[in-house]
């Protein structure tokens, strides 16, 4: 078993200012989840821990539950947004790809809506597979990578609008660093009072596989108590950056009290055996309703 310690970074340096960029040396946006990583050319943030301005009352979690030793399978679609907007005019074929219109998004949320589904939790599926507590006829969970502030000004309210809930992984010092693209703290805890769940999505997005064991525990560790600190409420869910992991991962998330993580293959099927790779179903940029009805249809059907 591993232990775990708070996190703190194996060299880290506060940045020189408080960044307001989006763009990296480069000129592309921070991250492309789906090209491969490079190594960070960001300094590292401080590990102080910084006192939110605004603390909220953390209720009590539920326990993770004890899996009553039925192994269960279960098919719930996972969707897996990033951002909700028009793509700007000198959008690459990435920016592009990830980019959904928030008019595709609504008509996306109709034909949910239309069609009878009802979000639930990641929590609600964790639930479910460990002892059998009982889903809506038709659940689907509606996740969003790296936080982008259009998710704020453009899927917060849609969401609200049709009633469905969905779940936010954050790269914190994203967060932390300022950057224009990113959601701010005191956006991430309106949507957490409005039912929103905030998870974790790691510090600044790296290929976490072969690293050693403290640099583990930062990037894994830090992003849940920064989350946390800032919400008041607890974070059990983990998305592997662009979604690379292995076995050493596994084992620090198990020991920081996560109950489970997404990952980046496509399908709609899940078993208690493997509550760290819950697989999802990518919505790319020019999905319209049928397009999500169509994939929807083949991936409940596999």
């Amino acid at each position: 078993k591993i232990t775990i310690s708070p996190s703190v970074s194996p060299s880290t340096s506060p940045p020189e200012k408080e960044r307001a960029s989006t763009s990296s040396p480069h000129g592309s946006p921070l991250p492309s989840p789906s090209t491969e990583a490079v190594e960070n050319p960001l300094p590292s943030p401080s590990a102080e821990a910084v006192e939110n301005p605004h603390p909220s009352p953390a209720p009590s979690p539920p326990p993770q539950p004890t899996p009553d030793g039925i192994r269960r399978e279960v098919k719930v679609p996972i969707l897996m947004y990033h951002h909700i907007a028009v793509p700007p005019p000198d959008a690459d074929a990435i920016r592009r790809d990830l980019s959904v219109p928030p008019a595709n998004f609504e008509a996306h949320l109709r034909y949910l809506a239309e069609e009878g589904y009802q979000s639930i939790s990641l929590r609600d599926l964790l639930f479910h597979l460990a002892i059998g507590q009982p889903l809506p006829p038709k659940p689907i969970i509606l996740t969003f990578d790296d936080g982008y502030v259009d998710n704020y000004a453009n899927a917060f309210p849609l969401l609200k609008k049709y009633g469905f809930t969905a779940t936010f992984f954050i790269i914190t010092d994203f967060v932390d660093w300022g950057y224009e693209e990113y959601m701010t703290w005191d956006q991430l805890r309106e949507m957490a009072q409005a039912g929103m769940e905030i998870e974790a999505h790691s510090r600044d997005h790296p290929d976490l596989r072969g690293k050693p064991l403290d640099y583990l525990v930062w990037q894994i560790l830090g992003p849940k108590e920064a989350i946390e600190a800032h919400t008041g409420h607890t974070v059990r869910f983990f998305n592997y950056p662009s979604g690379r992991y292995d076995e050493e991962v596994v084992k620090v998330l198990r020991s920081a009290h996560y109950w489970g993580a997404v990952v980046i293959s496509q399908g709609a099927d899940h078993s208690s055996e493997q509550p760290f790779k819950l697989r999802r179903i990518r919505v790319r940029g020019g999905y319209t309703e049928k397009d999500l009805a169509w994939w929807l249809d083949h991936w409940l059907s596999q």
